[in-house]
């Protein structure tokens, strides 16, 4: 069988790693991959947002199966595109696509359906939403309607600083048109869990849960990011949280979308707050998480591509999806400066004692060596039977890969080992 998988970082890396365990699997076509992902399969030099040459590139490689890894490429219409000319895609279409494309779709379906978030008002006039902001419980979270590379939320803990943010999204348009319509929605507090689940539309497999550390310094300091690491399962998703969520958000996601007539086959991801009240949604994605898979994937017993073809065709409920009992840590690495300025350029060391765990996410190959090329530069994921273990084992093979103004985090894992994680 020959893969296409369109996407470039470190989620795509570990989805190709997995998939290259198929023995059907005679070629991955990483579009555009990297550097690191060089070693792994064919990267081939077309955009993620480019769709026509996408297709066509399927087309004349006569491609047997797409793995749509992105969220820009799912909202513009990927999958719909591919399956127009007879290839079948693991991914949502583009109107289901828009419960991450839009949130202010995805506000609106859960008020209408009963689906537990954060109570929420809807604007696309400056004027009345800085109104709104005179007399609006504080802090309180400003998010742009639109994609914006996980950056249109901004959480304001002071009014001046809610109004500043509007501006910026409706007036300023750092987003662009994402900030054309915005949403500002109560702040909720407790830990956050991150759940990616499979779904055909009709069955729901959730996967094993994690914990992601945003933010670029230990202890939580610093400037959000695109994440700093992950650890699975969290600690704090108990079995009868997971019950409960099965019961109150994820089936009733599912069944809201093909109510709505947009039925979701692919992996739709769960950001959940759990708070005094119970879990409540602060966020739906349309896709992996990046760095969630690179921690989740490492622990999937079964085969991903039979998993990902009974999405496609609607058997999901007729296939086992089984997962390891272990724990998994992934260890960011980045470039110093990071998420703001940084240098790339230089030479990458990955010894091949541990490559078989490293992700790369940000990385290009030049006069022949492997160099940086990103922000967020590759994900060292370890697996033990104890998430002490498998923290020890990921930071053992950080301190064994090598790479000028290389920046991480010394503490991941540290909030979960405090709340029971062993």
């Amino acid at each position: 069988m020959k893969i296409m998988v369109v996407g470039g970082g470190g989620r795509e890396h570990a989805i190709i790693k997995k998939l290259k365990e198929n023995q059907n699997v005679t070629e991955i076509y990483a579009l555009p991959g990297n550097g690191g992902i060089a070693a792994d399969a064919t990267c081939v030099e077309i955009g993620a947002k480019e769709i026509d040459k996408i297709v066509a590139f399927a087309v004349e490689n006569k491609i047997d199966y797409a793995v749509v890894a992105p969220d820009d490429p799912l909202v513009l219409g990927a999958v719909d595109a591919l399956e127009a000319k007879g290839i079948p895609c693991f991914g949502p279409r583009a109107n289901a696509a828009i419960i991450e494309g839009s949130k202010v779709f995805s506000k609106n379906l859960m008020k209408k359906y009963g689906i537990p978030t954060a109570a929420y008002e809807v604007f696309d006039d400056m004027k009345a939403a800085l109104a709104y902001l005179d007399t609006a419980p504080i802090p309180t979270v400003i998010k742009a309607d639109g994609l914006a590379l996980g950056k249109g939320v901004i959480i304001a803990m002071t009014r001046d600083e809610a109004k500043d943010a509007v501006r910026s999204m409706m007036e300023d348009k750092v987003f662009g048109a994402s900030g054309d319509h915005i949403v500002i929605e109560e702040f909720l507090t407790g830990p956050e869990v991150s759940v990616l689940s499979f779904t055909d539309g009709k069955t729901v497999i959730p996967m094993v849960s994690s914990m992601d550390h945003k933010r670029a310094g230990d202890n939580d300091t610093g400037l959000n990011t695109g994440g700093m690491g992950t650890v699975a399962p969290n600690p704090y998703y108990t079995k009868e949280i997971a019950e409960r969520c099965m019961r109150e958000i994820f089936r009733p996601t599912v069944d809201a979308m093909n109510a709505e007539g947009r039925t979701f086959r692919g992996c739709l991801y769960f950001g959940l707050m759990l708070t005094e009240n119970g879990p409540k949604v602060i966020e739906y994605n349309c896709r992996f998480g990046d760095p969630e898979t690179q921690v989740v994937l490492p622990l999937l017993k079964s085969d991903l591509l039979t998993v990902m073809q009974a999405t496609t065709n609607g058997t999901l409920a007729d296939c086992p999806v089984e997962f390891y009992d272990g724990n998994a840590c992934c260890v960011i690495m980045a470039s110093k400066g990071y998420p703001s300025k940084y240098e790339k350029g230089f030479e990458m060391t990955i010894p091949t004692s541990v490559a078989s765990g490293v992700y790369v996410a940000g990385a290009a190959i030049k006069d022949g060596k492997l160099v940086t090329n990103g922000g967020r530069v590759l994900g060292a994921t370890a697996i033990a039977d104890t998430l002490g273990e498998a923290i020890e084992k990921a930071y053992g093979m950080v301190e064994q890969i090598h790479f000028e103004n290389a920046y991480y985090r010394k503490d991941i894992g540290a909030r979960a080992m405090r709340a029971g994680g062993k």
